[in-house]
């Protein structure tokens, strides 16, 4: 496949995860502070650590940060959920 194609479903895997995650900062009607704080934490730990997962794809992004934020939110997830991310995107490939 076509490697233009290979990132446009790898950015829609992607994206899907985290507009899922988002999903649940309101489970039951209330607002989940835990939730809140292991983005930050995921999103420090990442743009510390300069870890940028788009360009592990080979997709780099023309605004800074972008990739390492999104990186950091997937942290937040936990590693079961990044594993399944990464086993996702590498499939396609």
């Amino acid at each position: 496949m076509d490697n233009k194609i290979m990132s446009i479903l790898s950015l829609a895997v992607l994206t899907e995860g985290i507009i899922t995650y988002f999903k649940e900062f309101f489970v039951g009607g209330n607002f989940s502070f835990s939730m809140l704080f292991s983005i930050i934490l995921g999103v420090l730990v990442a743009v510390c650590y300069k870890l940028d997962l788009l360009e592990y794809i080979n997709l780099k992004s023309s605004i800074p940060y972008v990739g390492s934020i999104l990186t950091g939110i997937l942290i937040s997830r936990g590693s079961n959920y990044v594993y399944d991310i990464l086993k996702s995107i590498t499939s396609i490939k």
